[in-house]
């Protein structure tokens, strides 16, 4: 006789697959509120202290760990030294184990109880599927719901090569999902007792999809999410979103979605925005986000803070846009687009745009990776800003220097942003001195034909001579944030006043590499 092992917490589902496998003839076994609710849906049950003759101990922490459950589990069908050994102890085989474990993530979420969080961890269901999963020749091992069909298909079919090869990959889950469960736990008690910085840190994503190749086409490559972000985030409404694809869409809603509510449009090239602004409405502030580096804009990525209407889609289509991310998008802007073929256009199905608040970042190196809390621009960050100019920024420009200091957080290391009326009208960004970083947006917006005149600028880090200032004056930057911090502050000071120019210290450095 065949026996099926089911201990869920997650009952969704359970009984009905239950109902199914006492029909195909597996006898079961169960534990407390599984058993009761197989009890009481009509299925002849057998608990699992009455199949091991041992009750349950230390208010249910130790019940399936047991010689007669795990042997039952782990000896080898074919193994006749493993079958005598099995015929000798009493020990019955147990074909199938259902599991899915203690809900610990969902208990942190919900309580500091540090007693409550312990008890949640657990220990048996991690046992069993390791224990079915190891023996998976043998034994069919469930952890999720949405195997149920599939596994009830193949035992109908009873075909061998089917079962095995659907019971490998049932192994491969099992050992996936005990290796999470374990890893959020370590990075749990890490975060809980050494400020989430332990000696082992566990990195763990769910594969959402393969990208028809990495950076370049001889790389593999794929899209791996922390919890269900992109699952519930994102919607393909056209084409299919690159590896490089990803990069600039995470650093297009990064800079979009900064602002709130605000009508802010993003367009990103190479990880980099080459163009923003927030204007009246999103039609508005695409036009002027545009006229940044109408060059760079071609094929590169936008990001709409706001919903994409029929409108902005006819201008957006006058060019050529490779992807847009949108909080969400009506049909006729869509049909817009509908012949295009290479536009490869997605949605949040949501107001505006929403970041996922990783509260840390990490980046791989040779031999390893580095990591770090997430960076971002604080709130308050300009508002507790330090006046070291003589001159005081207006209104106007108050708000552009807010705009331009969240650009420059979010754009590689050494750059300048510099902002007009709500739109950005230069950058330079990734360069090795920050002087020419100044001098190659300057150029930038001389080809485009831009006035910087009465502009703003924003540096994420310090500038170390006073250069950058000159370079500021010549094109008629009004006000200027930087953190400070260079031994040279003073020199940098003189020439804010020499110029009439504000200049502000916020002390916080925004380093992107």
């Amino acid at each position: 006789m065949k026996r099926a092992l089911l201990s869920v917490s997650d009952k969704d589902e359970i009984l009905d697959f239950a109902k199914e496998l006492a029909n195909l003839g597996f006898e079961l076994l169960s534990t407390g509120g599984t058993y009761k609710l197989l009890k009481e849906g009509g299925l002849e049950v057998l608990e699992v202290s009455d199949f091991t003759q041992s009750a349950e101990l230390f208010e249910g922490r130790v019940k399936t760990l047991h010689p007669k459950i795990h042997g039952g589990i782990l000896y080898k069908r074919a193994d006749e030294s493993h079958k005598k050994q099995a015929q000798e102890a009493e020990i019955k085989s147990i074909d199938l184990v259902c599991v899915n474990l203690y809900p610990f993530k969902q208990t942190t979420q919900k309580t500091q109880d540090f007693d409550e969080i312990v008890e949640n961890i657990d220990i048996g269901g991690p046992s069993l599927l390791r224990a079915a999963a190891k023996n998976y020749k043998d034994v069919w091992v469930l952890c999720d719901k949405f195997d149920f069909k599939a596994v009830l298909e193949s035992l109908k079919k009873n075909d061998e090569e089917d079962c095995l090869n659907l019971r490998q990959k049932l192994m491969i889950k099992a050992f996936e999902h005990t290796a999470s469960y374990d890893a959020f736990i370590a990075n749990y008690m890490n975060e809980r007792f050494k400020k989430g910085f332990g000696d082992t840190k566990f990195i763990v994503g769910k594969k959402c999809f393969d990208t028809k190749y990495g950076e370049n086409p001889h790389q593999k490559g794929a899209l791996y999410e922390f919890e269900d972000y992109f699952t519930k985030n994102y919607k393909t409404l056209k084409g299919e979103a690159s590896f490089n694809n990803l990069n600039d869409i995470n650093a297009a809603l990064s800079l979009a979605s900064s602002f709130g509510k605000l009508p802010a449009v993003a367009i990103v090239k190479h990880a980099n925005p080459c163009g923003f602004a927030i204007k009246e409405n999103l039609l508005s502030s695409y036009i002027n986000a545009l006229k940044c580096d109408t060059v760079s804009a071609y094929g590169g990525v936008l990001a709409i803070n706001g919903t994409l209407d029929e409108a902005l889609a006819k201008k957006i289509n006058e060019i050529y846009i490779e992807l847009i991310i949108a909080a969400n998008v009506d049909e006729k802007a869509l049909k817009v687009f509908e012949n295009k073929k290479r536009i490869k256009i997605f949605t949040q199905n949501t107001d505006f745009l929403v970041p996922a608040f990783d509260k840390y970042s990490f980046k791989h190196i040779n031999g390893g990776f580095v990591y770090q809390e997430s960076d971002f621009v604080a709130k308050n960050e300009l508002e507790n800003a330090k006046l070291v100019s003589l001159r005081k920024a207006d209104e106007r420009e108050l708000k552009d220097l807010e705009i331009a200091l969240k650009i420059a957080a979010l754009s590689k290391s050494n750059n300048v942003v510099y902002v007009k009326n709500g739109a950005m009208v230069a950058i330079g960004m990734g360069m090795t001195s920050r002087v020419d970083a100044a001098k190659a947006a300057i150029s930038k917006a001389k080809d485009m034909g831009l006035d910087l005149e009465g502009c703003v600028l924003a540096s994420e880090a310090f500038f170390p001579f006073r250069d950058s200032i000159d370079e500021a004056s010549k094109v008629g930057v009004r006000a200027i944030v930087q953190p400070g911090g260079s031994i040279r502050d003073d020199e940098v000071i003189e020439a804010a006043n020499q110029y009439g120019i504000a200049l502000y210290f916020t002390g916080v450095r925004h380093f992107l590499h």
